[in-house]
């Protein structure tokens, strides 16, 4: 985690994310990248207009400069931190400066998003989870410390790639891992087997200083929420899915409705 992007609208969910970032950038000596993205304006026919509009996006460039030193000289001055503004869509403009500055890490501050908005638009946290190729740590709310980690999982070992990742990030956090399995009514699985298989996947994996838990919740979101809450964890790791249009509403994503919902920050890897 040694060169961290942090999009940035000056919100306080952003602010929380900048501050995050620049712990691990210490704890890692690393790099920040501030991002703030002035999403460009519906252009008229009329030409008089484009000047005021101009005029007008000059201002909030100067404006975000402005708010990026005062960050910088609140929170970080010892460490590195680059900033810029940029114009265009906000999730593609993301993409193309982790491409840019090779990001190994975004962290983003997430209003979350409920009911009817959540359905129809989502959030831009969960669009970003969906579509970047690095990890992200989506938060409401920058954690003093990262001591214990949660990671659900599921009793097999076709995930190499996930588990490793976890275990580094586990490893740089010098945090406990809980593996934990959500029972669900729909898919419900034994102690007696699922223990035991979560055990196997920690001895394959060489897993150090973790626990084995296996939940009952009506749905993998309510069951991961409690069993976080009830251990009072720090951060919740996980993967997402590439899923878009009608397959992704179909099947949605645990992932990305945690983003959502949960109170502390969650760390997610893509796979396809």
């Amino acid at each position: 985690m040694k060169k961290i992007l942090v999009p940035c609208d000056f919100s306080e969910p952003a602010v929380q994310a900048f501050k995050f970032a620049v712990e691990i950038a210490r704890q890692s000596s690393g790099e920040v990248y501030l991002l703030n993205v002035i999403e460009l304006p519906v252009l008229y026919d009329s030409p008089a207009v484009i000047p005021f509009e101009q005029s007008y996006m000059d201002e909030l460039k100067v404006s975000a400069e402005k708010s990026f030193k005062k960050m910088k000289e609140k929170w970080a001055e010892d460490v590195k931190v680059k900033s810029t503004v940029e114009f265009g869509g906000l999730i593609s403009t993301i993409r193309k400066t982790v491409t840019k500055v090779k990001a190994d890490l975004v962290v983003v501050g997430t209003h979350g998003a409920s009911g009817f908005k959540e359905f129809t638009i989502g959030s831009n946290t969960e669009k970003l989870v969906r579509t970047i190729n690095v990890p992200v740590i989506a938060i409401k709310k920058a954690p003093k410390s990262v001591k214990s980690i949660v990671f659900p999982t599921t009793p097999d070992f076709d995930q190499e790639e996930l588990t490793m990742k976890v275990k580094d990030l586990q490893d740089f956090f010098k945090a406990k891992l809980h593996l934990v399995y959500v029972n669900t009514p729909s898919v419900f699985m034994k102690d007696v087997y699922t223990k035991p298989a979560l055990a196997a996947l920690a001895k394959r994996f060489m897993l150090k200083n973790f626990t084995i838990s296996v939940v009952n919740d009506l749905s993998e979101v309510e069951g991961i929420i409690n069993f976080t809450g009830s251990i009072k964890a720090d951060l919740v790791a996980m993967r997402t899915h590439g899923r878009r249009g009608i397959a992704h509403f179909a099947v949605g994503s645990i992932a990305e409705n945690l983003v959502n919902h949960i109170e502390c920050p969650i760390w997610t890897y893509r796979i396809e």
